[in-house]
């Protein structure tokens, strides 16, 4: 079985589970093939929690962070705390110990001693034994001690720093203490503490929440940072068909609700992110969401660092597709990466539907209109006293810029579809110039001559 064959399985798996989270449960995959960060949000009861844990339990040998923040959540409980060992004098921290693989061997050695003196007490041996090797090991980590003088260390054991998959609910009820410290976390994958910085191996920070910060707030404007760095975002609504309705409850009673049958590793993982990253992108489709990018900024606030960083969410699309490279239909992804507000939902998705689905007949259409602007207006210059010469001479310069546009267009056409709608608009536009000739008395030229001439 492929990798992309493995994580198909997955996500249909995890959508065995729930009930029209589709769209959901394939943005969760693309956050993890390309280390972005995801947030969700919807009404208490939707599966949003449900969802996101019932695909990451199905990576394994991935550490698991999951945490419902609150305003009294502290650092210490997402990020760790202070080894107090690592501040006294002649300790050693725990880190420290658990690296040094000589005195994890003595210490192996003495748990075996002690267990042998347990189970024979009137033994004096046992009992030797277990006095020479505490002696030894004291001696040993005395040794270490003086190699690492006091310096405040914390125990991330168990904690997000050590995470390979983040879970963070509700949160918007983050304080302001925590901000900054999951500004950095989202952003650099990195957490300072004591003026030590600790890299931190979380390949995707996954939130969730039933409501927005009101961003006009004052107070609640520093969240907008954070959520800026959730690139990925998903809204859900209740399950809106009946019958689906109905058969999850029935799996519900049924016992059969949670049961897992497909998964993949972290190593796995990790080669499925390389070869999403191989995927190549054509100039052709840079250029398409470039002209997605300049449609939506009309209404739509769109960075160009979220611009610059949409191909990673496109190479995932097209990987899962199963295609060899990043086509139109893939940048319909980007319907979960463009928008900033819920209501500029629909305007992306129809956007991207218009310009992806088939952005050659779009183009097309465009050159059309302006071909028959041209012609428009040599039909109007009579009436606007503009003498019939110089009124056509203009036309056919413009009808052969058009041309030109037209000729630059061929050479990114590829599907049998789209070369069939660029002959159809260099007949018609024959046509327009043939007329337009006849009608003033000169001999029609094909635009291609009339190009080359110019």
């Amino acid at each position: 079985m492929s990798l992309r064959d493995k994580m198909l399985a997955v996500i249909g798996d995890v959508n065995a589970q729930v009930a029209e989270r589709e769209e959901l449960v394939e943005m969760i995959a693309i956050a993890l093939l390309t280390r972005k960060n995801l947030f969700i949000l919807g009404d208490p009861g939707q599966a949003k929690s449900y969802a996101i844990n019932a695909f990451r339990s199905r990576i394994t040998g991935a550490v698991q962070f999951e945490r419902l923040l609150s305003k009294q959540t502290d650092e210490e409980q997402i990020f760790g705390r202070i080894d107090l060992a690592s501040l006294l004098p002649g300790s050693v921290p725990e880190d420290v110990l658990m690296q040094d693989s000589r005195y994890q061997g003595m210490k192996r050695e003495l748990e075996a001693a002690l267990d042998d003196c347990r189970q024979y007490p009137a033994d004096a041996a046992s009992s030797k034994k277990v006095e020479e090797l505490t002696a030894r090991m004291e001696t040993y980590r005395k040794a270490i001690a003086a190699l690492y003088p006091p310096q405040p260390t914390v125990n991330t054991n168990g904690k997000l720093p050590e995470a390979d998959i983040c879970f963070l609910d509700e949160i918007w009820k983050c304080n302001d203490g925590m901000l900054n410290s999951l500004l950095t976390a989202f952003n650099e994958r990195k957490y300072t503490n004591e003026g030590r910085t600790y890299s931190i191996p979380t390949i995707s920070f996954m939130a969730a929440s039933n409501e927005l910060p009101n961003f006009n707030d004052p107070q609640e404007k520093i969240l907008q940072a954070l959520y800026d760095r959730l690139e990925l975002k998903v809204v859900t609504a209740n399950i809106a068909d009946r019958d689906k309705r109905l058969a999850v409850l029935r799996d519900k009673q049924a016992g059969r609700f949670g049961s897992v049958s497909a998964t993949i590793t972290l190593d796995e993982l990790e080669r499925m992110q390389q070869e999403v990253n191989d995927i190549p992108v054509p100039d052709a489709i840079n250029e398409l969401a470039d002209d997605i990018l300049c449609e939506l900024r009309k209404d739509v606030p769109v960075s160009d660092r979220k611009y610059l960083n949409y191909y990673p969410i496109a190479q995932a699309k097209a990987w899962l597709a199963g295609h060899t490279e990043v086509q139109s239909a893939d940048l319909l992804a980007l319907k979960n990466y463009l928008w900033y507000k819920p209501s500029d939902i629909p305007l992306v998705e129809v956007t991207l539907t218009r310009m992806c689905v088939n952005p050659m007949q779009d183009k097309v259409n465009d050159l059309w209109a302006m071909a028959r602007g041209c012609a428009d207006e040599l039909n109007a210059s009579a009436d606007n006293g503009i003498e019939p010469r110089k009124a056509f001479r203009k036309f056919r310069t413009e009808l052969v810029r058009v041309y030109g546009l037209y000729a630059a267009l061929t050479a990114k056409a590829q599907a049998d579809s789209e070369k069939q709608m660029l002959d159809k608009l260099l007949d018609d536009m024959e046509n327009l110039s043939r007329s337009a000739h006849e009608k003033y008395g000169f001999t029609p030229t094909p635009l291609k001559e009339l190009a080359e001439f110019n």
